[in-house]
């Protein structure tokens, strides 16, 4: 059966309270109880002290000993067959209580003092003691009560506000939870799921543009095709003619291999988003990388190099999606640098996160442009437009930051930089 986390909570707090308050009352009335009745004996013994003083004075045997004592009391010699030993009761008859002392009598074998008292007073005080203590512990158990409700509703109300906000969400209504309207012990779980609404919005945003975008990508090609073939076949034609329509048809048969394959790297990087993170050393990682890059920039008579300042790096990330944003960042530097010149991949880190950024001397980007949308090409560049779509959904899926943005040191060209924190939210198996 299902419970309320406030109902919980106040049963709980209310029970709680509830007894320690019980148990203090008792407490406190046990010590009270403890402490007069020590009082009373301590008095008793004063008197049998007195008495047994007074007694050996010769001057003084005609007084009656219960003259010696405080307040009204019986005072007895008794024979009793025991040890010397001192004994002290409190006892009831009736209505009325009683405190009885037996105590050694001068010396004198088997005999005692016997000192009996009323102490009704002392009772009664002790009585408007439990009285008073009774009525405090039902106020404070009303207090209690009020404070639980009120403490429950105090500590709930976040929860209540963060459930209500998740259940009016969908994906055509997706909104970011407001923090300064919640404690801050629940930052990181408001943080976390701001972050996740705008993945879920990113994802579906760029997966309506990638549905669309392909099926305009693969529709444009099939109909070229189809108009040749049927121009072509409209009457017989030089062998020439045909082969020329072949190989139109080659060329846009290899353009949709690749748009295909792009979209195949879409359902193969769903796959490695379940990959099991590991840790990884990020400086490492990039100097190993580094030779298969030069060779891919010698190619094409550009320049890499690769500068850092940074001895190691520990980070715990999946290895599959961190090679296809660094792949893709330097692939698209190589595509838009001119021959012999420059390409930089640097690193600076902090406490929190790692940057690596991949600098180019192309021909920059339009930055009004949402570069990491499905089919979002630069200037005239062969490709089927997935790159950085492919490269942000890793980035999405590592808990990852990338952007690109045109170069601010006077040279033209763009920096891609990753932005790779050291808690993220892939978690080490």
């Amino acid at each position: 059966m299902y419970k309320s986390i406030h109902q919980q909570f106040l049963k709980q707090l209310i029970l709680a309270t509830t007894i320690f308050i019980l148990i203090l009352s008792f407490m406190f009335y046990g010590f009270t109880k403890t402490t007069i009745a020590e009082d009373i004996r301590d008095n008793l013994i004063n008197d049998a002290q007195l008495i047994n003083t007074i007694s050996q004075s010769s001057q003084t045997q005609n007084i009656p000993f219960s003259m010696l004592t405080q307040g009204d009391a019986n005072v007895d010699i008794v024979q009793i067959n025991s040890k010397k030993i001192i004994r002290f009761s409190i006892y009831n008859v009736g209505d009325d209580y009683f405190a009885k002392l037996i105590y050694p009598f001068a010396n004198k074998n088997k005999y005692f003092i016997k000192i009996v008292k009323n102490v009704n007073s002392s009772q009664k005080m002790l009585n408007k003691i439990f009285k008073n203590l009774l009525i405090i512990s039902i106020a404070g158990m009303i207090m209690v009560i009020l404070y639980a409700l009120t403490l429950s509703r105090i500590l709930v109300a976040p929860i209540l506000h963060i459930t209500k906000k998740l259940s009016n969400m969908n994906e055509n209504s997706l909104s970011q939870i407001q923090l300064d309207k919640l404690p801050l012990e629940f930052h990181p779980l408001a943080n976390s799921i701001n972050k996740l609404t705008n993945r879920i919005e990113g994802y579906v945003k760029y997966q309506k543009e990638l549905f669309i975008g392909a099926a305009h990508e693969l529709k444009t090609p099939l109909a070229v095709m189809k108009l040749k073939n049927e121009i072509t076949i409209r009457k017989p034609r030089d062998q020439e003619k045909y082969e020329d329509t072949l190989r139109i048809n080659n060329k846009e048969i290899d353009g949709m291999n690749k748009m295909i394959t792009s979209i195949l790297d879409i359902g193969r990087q769903e796959s490695a988003q379940f990959e099991i993170p590991v840790k990884l050393d990020i400086i490492n990682y990039l100097i190993n990388k580094m030779s298969g890059y030069k060779l891919l920039a010698n190619k094409d008579s550009v320049i890499l190099n690769f500068t850092t300042n940074i001895k190691s790096f520990d980070i715990v990330i999946q290895p599959t999606l961190l090679n296809q944003i660094i792949q893709n960042f330097v692939q698209n530097a190589i595509k838009f640098t001119p021959d012999n010149n420059y390409i930089n991949i640097n690193t600076f880190h902090t406490d929190d996160y790692i940057v690596i950024n991949v600098v180019d001397s192309g021909i920059g980007i339009d930055e009004s442009i949402d570069l990491f949308a499905p089919f979002k090409r630069v200037g005239n560049a062969q490709g089927a437009g997935l790159g950085l779509f492919l490269a942000k959904s890793a980035a999405d899926a590592l808990g990852a930051d990338i952007s690109i943005r045109n170069r601010t040191d006077g040279v033209k060209g763009s920096v891609a930089s990753l932005k790779l924190y050291t808690n993220p939210t892939c978690i080490l198996k």
